[in-house]
């Protein structure tokens, strides 16, 4: 199984999408700040994610969700998460 994820930052609000095989795992990595492209951005927090049985599909959505059009999918699906 692989999952496409987003991540929020506490710190700056701003979101982080990646891609892996251990939900869990990955984001205890990502708090630990062992993750150089989130590592000044902690602590973050799991706002999203999708699973796939491919990794191709899964690499696929990571690539869409980090465009501006996927951004604004994530932004529509969470409107109720971002205007709280």
């Amino acid at each position: 199984m692989q999952y496409v994820y987003v991540l929020q930052s506490r710190a700056d609000h701003n979101l982080y999408t990646g891609c892996t095989s251990d939900l869990r795992k990955r984001l205890q990595l990502h708090n630990a700040k062992k993750v150089a492209s989130t590592a000044r951005r902690v602590p973050l927090r799991l706002i999203y994610y999708e699973a796939f049985l491919n990794q191709k599909d899964a690499f696929q959505r990571e690539k869409y969700l980090k465009t501006q059009w996927g951004r604004n999918y994530i932004k529509k699906v969470l409107c109720n998460f971002f205007n709280s």
